[in-house]
């Protein structure tokens, strides 16, 4: 794939398998966050060419916009499960609310605001998965739409992800934060390296899912101060 962000797309940070099924165990069985924190909506800054991002939790009023997204040839090829209309979003929509209430996932829609916390258009996703009480690790991933590539969304977003969740789970014992990517996705590479994501193993090819090694990057909450700039 070309080397530029703007035409490349992150891979969600973990393997699940295809379509849009029943959450796997380990994301329905961890611990709710109080109500105040489980439902935080999280502001990425601007920049001198984009605007600020807004993370909220995924709505039903997003399942038409997020189909529409899902019609992108270069994101489905980097996701482990497809969306083929409205009613997979809406299905899967709901699957975030049944992951984020049982306190195991929690799966944030980016959008791009204007002015503080108003809602604009649609523009990526953002999650943290396998969170469990006494477990030091947990997943984070993310994909930006078509329209919003090069804008430093996937960054922003993941860096706001990434100080929110060590903040909510640390009493949860939260150290360590992984995102994998597949091998040839050097988008996620340069992703994972501004936030300070290390590049610490690799995962073995699993077709036909993931037909490619994954890289596996980890970060702790003393390692980075914010996205690099390069």
């Amino acid at each position: 794939m070309p080397s530029h962000e703007s035409t490349t797309v992150p891979l969600p940070a973990h393997r699940t398998g295809k379509g849009p099924g029943p959450l796997p165990p380990h994301e329905t069985a961890g611990a709710s966050l109080p109500p105040h924190e489980s439902t935080d909506r999280l502001d990425a800054p601007a920049t001198a060419t984009a605007p600020a991002l807004l993370l909220r939790p995924w709505e039903p009023a997003d399942a038409a916009p997020l189909a529409e997204l899902y019609r992108d040839e270069a994101l489905r090829r980097f996701l482990s499960h497809s969306l083929t209309d409205e009613a997979d979003a809406a299905r899967w929509i709901e699957q975030q609310r049944q992951g984020r209430e049982a306190g195991g996932r929690f799966a944030f829609a980016v959008v791009e605001s204007a002015a503080p916390h108003a809602a604009g258009r649609l523009v990526g996703h953002a999650v943290v998965k396998g969170v469990a009480p006494g477990s030091p690790a947990a997943e984070v991933g993310y994909w930006t739409a078509a329209h919003a590539r090069g804008r430093g969304v996937a960054p922003r977003a993941l860096e706001a992800l990434t100080g929110w969740a060590f903040a909510a789970f640390a009493a949860q014992g939260l150290t360590r934060l992984e995102l994998v990517h597949q091998a040839d996705n050097t988008a996620s590479c340069r992703v994972a390296h501004k936030c300070a994501y290390e590049l610490t193993g690799t995962l073995p090819a699993a077709p036909p899912a993931h037909p490619l090694d994954g890289h596996v990057h980890t970060r702790t909450p003393i390692t980075g101060a914010g996205p690099r700039s390069a």
